[in-house]
């Protein structure tokens, strides 16, 4: 079992270094007067209108876009421990943000944050960076929840952008109507 768990543990700073190194990206060092902007989302997706508008406005403000996996570890586990199937699902995802802001000229500062709670993981985060502004999706892929951005706006240390792409009324063949998002 311990050395199931220590190969678990290779095998997700194999992965974290197989990213750093395909992603070939260069990270500016903060100096004073970047502006940063925080990305948070969580539950394996995020949605391509709200990357995309945080992209676009990283842009227009010269800041570096932070895109933040938020990693809820379940109380049955230590807070500490390794959760390897999330981490499995994260580092692409943020591989995949990484290169579409990298594409529009904007620089990246990719992370993963753990936390009990979708709160506890953001305080976290706050309490070791400052952040410009928040780009919260609020969406089913990969967005908040209605408590989680009550939350987030009542406590957010910056200025918070919560973002919900328009639903596309689609018709279906039997003539029913039916929502779905724009990523779908």
């Amino acid at each position: 079992m311990i050395v199931a768990v220590i190969a678990l543990a290779a095998l997700v700073v194999l992965l974290a270094v197989a990213l750093v190194v395909r992603s070939g990206v260069h990270r500016r060092r903060r100096k004073p007067g970047d502006r940063r902007i925080l990305v948070p989302f969580t539950g394996g997706t995020l949605d391509p209108t709200v990357l995309d508008a945080a992209i676009r406005i990283a842009h227009a403000e010269d800041a570096t876009l932070v895109p933040a996996y938020i990693l809820i570890v379940p109380m049955r586990y230590s807070e500490d421990s390794p959760v390897v199937e999330e981490v499995g699902i994260a580092m692409p995802l943020l591989e995949a943000v990484e290169r579409a802001a990298v594409r529009a000229g904007v620089p990246v500062d990719a992370r993963i944050e753990k936390g009990r709670s979708l709160s506890h993981a953001l305080r976290l985060l706050w309490e070791a960076e400052n952040f410009d502004r928040i780009v919260a999706p609020a969406t089913l892929q990969g967005g908040l929840t209605a408590k989680d951005l009550a939350w987030l706006l009542e406590n957010a240390p910056a200025e918070t952008l919560v973002l919900k792409p328009r639903p596309l009324t689609v018709v279906s063949v039997d003539g029913d109507e039916r929502h779905a998002s724009v990523a779908s």
